[in-house]
Formats: structure tokens, C-alpha cells, sequence
């Protein structure tokens, strides 16, 4: 891993910004796409993976894609990066998933090709690829969630979803989302009679 940035320590700053080729979900070639003007006040969900045409990346992505509807209601847009050319991407996109390609994911995969803004998110190993690194960004563009998985590890991007609404409820509510917290469920005082009165009641579901 990129020993410049550790990808933890990305949590409450703003998210590294850049501007690189993308292939867009018409899969047209936006040449200068940049992730600030495309957030633009909605929340980001910027994965990155190691490299097109590969084994647990597909997976991934379609994973991703079949959750972008459910993000879109959330205002969560979802954003792809590997160190692939434009090019690469788009040929896996017109690919058909049973031949092991994409179809036509809808969400930007961008070209990192420099290796640049893998590097700056910190998730660059061996100056080769990226890790399976998946960053959570608020309205304000601030990170609130890293995780980074190493390269056989596929991610859930089921609890990407949850984190989003956890976010977004203790932006609404001001309260914190205990453990295992899902949409709909308590949430907790961030005081000591809130975790108290939190715990007596649901401590044996934990």
C-alpha cells in the first residue's frame, strides 16, 4: 500500500479530489470528469477495484450496479476507479456478462491511469493496483467511511447501503447508530443515560 496516505486517516477530511477520463453510463468518454462537479451536494460512494477483465472485480461491480437505484433514492451517487484505461473499461462494458464482462453498469468508471488518485486515497499496493477500498462521502464532501479489503476479499455493498442510512440519520436525528444499526431501527443518545436507556432495552440483540 501507498506508504504517503494512510486510507484511515482519510475519515472526517475532505475526499481527495481529482479529475480523470471516465466512461459514463450513456458510455460516452467524459475526457476531464471530476468528482467534486459530479457529487455536486449529493453523498459519494467511490469504490475502487484492481484491474478490468479480472475475477472478483465483476462481482463487485455488478454488485455495486444492481444497488444504484437504491443509492439514487438515498441521493448517493456511486462512482468506479481502477488504474484501467477508458478504453479497457469500455470494452468490459461491452461485454456481456455472461462472457464474463459488465453490461452496461450505470455508474462513471473512471481511468487512473497515472495511478494518481489511487495513491491519494491510499489504497495504491506494490505501485501496481488498487485494493478493494470503498470510501463513503457526505454532502459537504468529507469522508465518513473507509474500508479497504485486500485483493481476493470481495466487499457487501449491502452494508455500504446501511451506512449511508446510518449517516444520514444521525444527520437528521442527531443521534448515534449502535451496533448493527439498520434503517427503521432505535438509535442511541450520545450520552451516558442515552446508551443506558439504549442497552436495557436492546442489549440482547446485540
Amino acid at each position: 500500500m501507498s506508504d504517503a496516505v494512510n486510507p484511515l486517516s482519510l475519515v472526517t477530511k475532505a475526499a481527495p479530489d481529482f479529475t480523470a477520463p471516465a466512461v459514463m453510463p450513456d458510455n460516452s468518454i467524459e475526457q476531464a470528469f471530476n468528482l467534486k462537479s459530479y457529487l455536486a451536494g449529493s453523498y459519494g460512494l467511490v469504490f475502487f477495484y484492481p484491474l478490468d477483465f479480472t475475477f472478483v472485480c465483476p462481482s463487485e461491480i455488478l454488485a455495486h450496479d444492481h444497488r444504484v437505484k437504491a443509492l439514487a433514492e438515498k441521493n448517493c451517487k456511486v462512482v468506479a476507479v481502477s488504474v484501467d484505461s477508458h478504453f479497457t473499461h469500455l470494452a468490459w462494458k461491452n461485454t456481456a456478462v455472461e462472457k464474463g464482462g459488465l453490461g452496461n453498469v450505470q455508474f462513471p468508471m473512471v481511468a487512473d491511469l497515472t495511478k494518481s488518485i489511487a495513491k491519494s486515497y491510499g489504497v495504491l499496493i506494490n505501485d501496481a493496483v488498487a485494493l478493494r477500498g470503498s470510501f463513503l462521502i457526505d454532502k459537504a464532501g468529507n469522508v465518513q467511511v473507509a474500508h479497504v479489503n485486500n485483493l481476493p476479499l470481495g466487499r457487501n455493498v449491502d452494508e455500504m447501503l446501511r451506512l449511508v442510512d446510518a449517516l444520514q440519520f444521525h444527520e437528521e436525528h442527531g443521534e448515534v447508530c449502535p451496533a448493527g444499526w439498520q434503517k427503521g431501527k432505535a438509535g442511541m443518545k450520545a450520552n451516558p443515560a442515552g446508551v443506558a436507556e439504549y442497552l436495557a432495552k436492546h442489549a440482547g440483540e446485540l
